[in-house]
């Protein structure tokens, strides 16, 4: 081996050596990103007043209310889905209750074409998710349209404050 060649080996080495690093930090660093980035964990909705847990269920995303802040009305009984249109669901527990479903990954990375249910309204909407950095979650849901929608800003919370909700 020539004395250039012997050089050449000497010098690519390290730099071979430094790019594998940044590779696998890169990775480790886009895997820490990308599940920071996830829909999937507990999450205050915009009141603050309840957490969803958003959790896989199958190929899609599910979410079910896990936590209140108050867990009975103002009659000291148990909060149920009293404004669902369907008159055989309204002795539902909100607490426990399944308010997110079907919603699927999109290209973009959004999360859409699933729905969303307000037990406050008593309605189901179409449902579109965006993740807003690490700890912000954007909720929107629409009928149909998107032009016609309402946008919501959750927070990722990091536990529950207090005990879960019986399921």
């Amino acid at each position: 081996m020539s004395l250039i060649a012997k050089y050449r080996c000497i010098v690519r080495a390290p730099i071979r050596i430094a790019a594998l690093a940044v590779a696998i930090v890169g990775t480790a660093v886009s895997t820490q990103s990308a599940a920071a980035q996830s829909p999937v964990g507990l999450w205050f909705d915009h009141t603050g007043r309840g957490i969803v847990e958003i959790a896989a269920c199958g190929a899609d995303l599910c979410g079910r209310i896990v936590w209140l802040k108050d867990l009975n009305d103002k009659n000291g009984k148990p909060l149920r889905d009293s404004l669902n249109g369907d008159t055989k669901k309204r002795n539902r527990p909100i607490c426990g209750l399944q308010v997110i479903g079907g919603v699927k990954k999109q290209s973009d990375g959004s999360y859409d074409n699933g729905w969303i249910y307000d037990p406050e309204k008593g309605e189901a909407f179409d449902l579109e998710l965006r993740s807003r950095g690490a700890d912000g979650l954007q909720v929107k849901g629409y009928k149909g349209v998107k032009f016609l929608s309402e946008t919501f800003q959750w927070k990722r919370a990091g536990a529950l404050p207090t005990a879960r909700c019986a399921t």
